[in-house]
């Protein structure tokens, strides 16, 4: 049991420093608003709350983590209310194209194939990170042979591990095997239970998994496959300027550093806003 807790997404809560203060709406930020959004309104937010440090659950059930905190002052700006709704990871888009949901808040890489049908305002840069437990010699870059854990559906599981697998086969080399979990956490435990010999997720993540492993587990090699992390719209959606506005005022601000300190993650952090990793005119 002391195991498991050491890489459960329920074992802590927000971070010291946290504070559960949001901005007050800006009104020329609120100009950029599309019809049917206005002061009060609330938008529909998809998220899979296994994946911490992005989000996951408090004791309480409460969806927590930066993404959230990230979320909820950048529509504070808009005048938004956020009504955060569970979802499978793999729904979550799908849920997009649907028009059940307004934007998708988990994790989600901005990646080239994904822009094809969706926009992504992104907030964060994070790379894929490995980690292994204390003595044990992993290299991400030679992992034929090896069991690696990951999150189903995440950009570890579909870009990073599965494409090593698959050089491994053509290559005639050992096998690599992949572990797939429904959460980071399960990937965390897994790895530090010796099931897997690493496990692969965004840095952001495996550094927050080392972090609270009290030692179980360590980082393998360094970050690489840097990608933004971005917010999922419908495809040439009207509130992505304005998510995009209010974004780059909680940066200038400063607002979004003092969200993210207390989580420990400043290496991460952006100055300029970008939609599908392009900058654009503000």
């Amino acid at each position: 049991m002391g195991l498991t807790a050491c890489v459960t997404n329920t074992e802590s809560a927000n971070p010291e420093g946290w504070v559960d203060t949001l901005p007050d709406p800006v009104p020329e930020l609120q100009a950029l608003l599309p019809d049917g959004y206005s002061t009060g309104s609330t938008l529909i937010a998809s998220t899979n709350p296994t994946f911490p440090p992005n989000q996951f659950k408090d004791p309480d059930g409460a969806i927590i983590g930066f993404e959230i905190d990230l979320v909820n002052a950048t529509a504070a700006l808009l005048g938004l209310q956020v009504d955060f709704r569970q979802q499978d990871f793999n729904l979550i888009l799908p849920s997009i194209d649907a028009g059940t949901v307004d934007i998708g808040t988990s994790g989600f890489s901005d990646t080239e194939e994904r822009q094809k049908s969706y926009d992504f305002v992104d907030f964060y840069t994070s790379g894929i990170s490995w980690a292994t437990t204390p003595g044990k010699t992993v290299d991400p870059d030679d992992a034929c042979g090896l069991t690696v854990a990951v999150q189903k559906g995440t950009y570890s599981d579909t870009d990073d591990v599965q494409v090593k697998a698959d050089d491994c086969a053509a290559a005639g080399k050992p096998a690599l095997t992949k572990l797939v979990y429904d959460s980071a956490n399960a990937a965390a435990t897994a790895t530090a239970l010796g099931r897997a010999d690493a496990m692969s997720s965004d840095s952001a993540v495996t550094d927050y998994a080392i972090q609270r492993s009290d030692g179980q587990l360590v980082a393998a090699g360094d970050a690489f496959d840097t990608t933004p992390f971005g917010w999922a719209f419908a495809k040439d959606s009207d509130l992505v300027p304005a998510f995009a506005g209010a974004l780059q005022y909680l940066i200038d601000s400063g607002r979004y550093e003092d969200i993210l300190v207390p989580w420990g993650l400043t290496d991460g952090m952006i100055g300029t806003v970008t939609v599908n990793t392009k900058e654009i005119d503000q």
